[in-house]
């Protein structure tokens, strides 16, 4: 991701095949100081974002050629960057299915363009000052897991673990201090910011998602485990 001198390059890559909406995104995302990128289909979304290297998609989910559940496993094999879904208020499966395949968040239509520029705003903020203080600057191990906080790498056997950076997030909070009990709503203002408005079992699904690349489940977790009433801690209870 870039750096706060070099906010005006950040990159957002719009993929809308409704075309008023995707130039009022774009105007609003200019005026905020992105350059964006925009893709009508499934196919050409793809296709740009391994051109382009965006720091921010915003994936419709219903496209012609490729869904946008497809478009997003596609890009997720060469790119962590942050992906924000969108898709119709009566598509709640859609959504959920959506965070599984690797998205960072989701907004509803009708949204407000506005609270979609803060939420791109918000995920740029979080990756650069994400575990950026001096006293997280090591290596965390847990058994056969390893967390590099500075090079923010993950390693199970030896193996690199493909996160997105939501996943990163998580695990990076609760490997920061092992043993402690995090709410939901605490990995949400430190993971998404305070500012951030939404249910938070979105939690859940992205703690899934992590659990099944550190190949444990909830039943028998060896580093993310579940607090009763609670939330989540970094190691067994």
């Amino acid at each position: 991701m870039r750096s706060e001198s070099d906010r005006a390059a950040a990159m957002v890559l719009v993929v809308e095949d409704e075309v008023a909406l995707s130039h009022v995104i774009q105007a609003y995302l200019a005026t905020a100081g992105y350059a964006t990128a925009s893709a009508r289909s499934g196919p050409e979304a793809v296709e740009l974002a391994r051109i382009v290297s965006p720091d921010v998609i915003i994936l419709d989910l219903g496209l012609p050629g490729l869904d946008g559940l497809e478009v997003m496993r596609r890009i997720r094999a060469f790119s962590d960057c942050y992906v924000l879904i969108t898709t119709a208020r009566t598509e709640e499966v859609d959504r959920l299915i959506g965070l599984s395949a690797g998205a960072d968040d989701y907004l509803t239509k009708p949204f407000s363009v506005r609270e979609l520029v803060a939420r791109v705003q918000a995920v740029l903020r979080r990756s650069r000052s994400e575990f950026e203080a001096p006293d997280r600057r090591t290596v965390r191990t847990f058994g056969d897991l390893e967390i590099d906080m500075t090079a923010h790498e993950v390693r199970l056997a030896g193996r690199p673990v493909p996160l997105t950076p939501t996943e990163r997030g998580l695990l990076m909070t609760l490997a920061d201090r092992p043993g402690q009990a995090f709410s939901r709503r605490q990995l949400m203002e430190t993971v998404w910011g305070d500012g951030w408005v939404g249910d938070d079992h979105i939690v859940d699904v992205h703690i899934a998602n992590l659990r099944r690349k550190l190949e444990e489940t909830a039943e028998s977790a060896r580093y993310v485990t579940t607090v009763r009433g609670i939330g989540y801690r970094m190691g067994k209870g």
